[in-house]
């Protein structure tokens, strides 16, 4: 059995993985859905919210544990999830990445972004005067993020998105090295009609590290919300933990 520490991106809260844990305990396993500061129950005012402090709320709760943890983030918790990795190693089992930013030391989430030509997020975010938040309009997260979640599901989980956004850690550093970060094993689930972080911003940052296995997903950018049951099945041992080096597994939307 593992324990999954399941991490949400942006805008998010750990509600965003409500349709994910019951897979994952369904066949066994523990989970625990963390907000981070400034997130769904964890209230800090946003000009306190920081990369450091998302890392150090994810590492508090790793340490209150007796045993490894899979750890899993979403978008940009990428980067908060390989911070924790470079600071506590010998707590992670693996690390699974979810259409998530995958950096090279001294990296940040707003390079990446800007990186990617194809992208389509990062010219519809709307920055505060002073740049300490941002937010994106609902039509834009619709077309961006949404365009393959049912309407159903859409008008579930809007309210679980935050108006506002720190921007601070899109713009932080991440201090990552081989000795640490790197010998924790990685899992990439690769999103495959993402619009956010699209396939060539995904396999560039892919290449940055040694990834176990590469796992493809016919998604966009919320797979918690397209297709959440395929996401959890892929996040299981038997398909993510592959020791033949970098495996391709491909699992459609339909059935």
């Amino acid at each position: 059995m593992s324990h999954y520490i399941l991490i949400h991106g942006a805008w998010e809260e750990s509600r965003i993985w409500d349709d994910v844990s019951p897979v994952l305990l369904q066949n066994g396993h523990a989970v625990t859905a963390v907000d981070m500061p400034g997130h769904g129950a964890n209230s800090q005012p946003i000009s306190d919210v920081t990369l450091a402090n998302y890392v150090e709320a994810v590492a508090d709760a790793i340490r209150q544990l007796d045993h490894k943890i899979v750890l899993v983030g979403h978008s940009m918790a990428g980067a908060v999830i390989s911070q924790v990795a470079e600071l506590i190693p010998e707590k992670i089992e693996r690390l699974i990445y979810v259409a998530a930013f995958l950096l090279e030391d001294g990296g940040s989430v707003l390079e990446a972004m800007q990186s990617d030509a194809a992208g389509e997020l990062l010219p519809a975010i709307v920055f505060a005067e002073d740049q300490s938040y941002a937010s994106v309009p609902v039509e834009a997260l619709r077309r961006v993020g949404f365009h393959d979640v049912e309407e159903t599901v859409i008008e579930r989980i809007l309210p679980l998105m935050a108006e506002r956004q720190a921007t601070e850690p899109f713009m932080a550093k991440v201090v990552v090295s081989d000795d640490n970060f790197g010998s924790v094993p990685k899992t990439y689930i690769r999103t495959a009609i993402d619009k956010v972080t699209t396939p060539a911003l995904q396999d560039r940052m892919i290449a940055n590290w040694n990834v176990e296995s590469v796992l493809d997903l016919e998604s966009g950018h919320f797979p918690a919300f397209s297709v959440p049951e395929k996401l959890a099945e892929l996040m299981l041992p038997s398909k993510c933990c592959s020791k033949q080096g970098i495996e391709s597994c491909s699992v459609g939307t339909s059935e």
